[in-house]
């Protein structure tokens, strides 16, 4: 074992001595790989200077809700005194389809008493006559005549109140 470590310490030096040498090759490409590669870089751009906002419409109205829902106070409401769905009221059949989904289909008349004819989208053939209701938007009917039915229906008007507005069923023509 003593002859064995002089001797890998010999090996070890002669290895070492090897790996040195010229490099004046190498030295000579870096020279001239950092002469042709002159690199630039550019400048930061400009930023304007970051300008704040005041924000100052929170008295406005959110535009996300809806108009019919605008927070009207309830005096506003008690004192409201123009035409209103009656809330008590039993709703009819037709009043579960658009107007203009129903068609008029003929006129039943018997003695002082007329009729309407009208057809809903299933096909049902209903009666009806001045004070019955029909359409989504509590339409009630006001006249019956041979060609026509007129209707009267509430609409919100977007500020927690209802305007009336005029439809009508004309008789189909099928």
């Amino acid at each position: 074992m003593r002859i064995f470590k002089p001797l890998a310490l010999l090996g070890v030096s002669v290895m070492l001595t090897a790996c040195g040498g010229d490099m004046s090759d190498l030295d000579q490409f870096i020279a001239e790989t950092k002469t042709r590669h002159i690199g630039k870089v550019d400048p930061l751009p400009e930023f304007p200077p970051y300008q704040t906002f005041d924000y100052d419409a929170q008295d406005l109205r959110n535009p996300f809700r809806p108009q019919t829902d605008l927070g009207v106070s309830a005096v506003a409401q008690t004192q409201y005194d123009g035409p209103r769905p009656e809330a008590t009221r039993r709703k009819e059949i037709l009043e579960n389809f658009p107007i203009d989904s129903l068609k008029m289909v003929g006129l039943l008349q018997q003695k002082t008493q007329t009729w309407g004819l009208v057809r809903d989208p299933d096909g049902t053939i209903h009666r009806v006559q001045p004070g019955n209701y029909a359409g989504l938007n509590h339409g009630k009917i006001v006249k019956v005549n041979e060609t026509k039915i007129d209707i009267v229906e509430l609409v919100p008007d977007g500020l927690s109140g209802w305007v009336n507005r005029e439809a009508q069923l004309a008789m189909a023509d099928d």
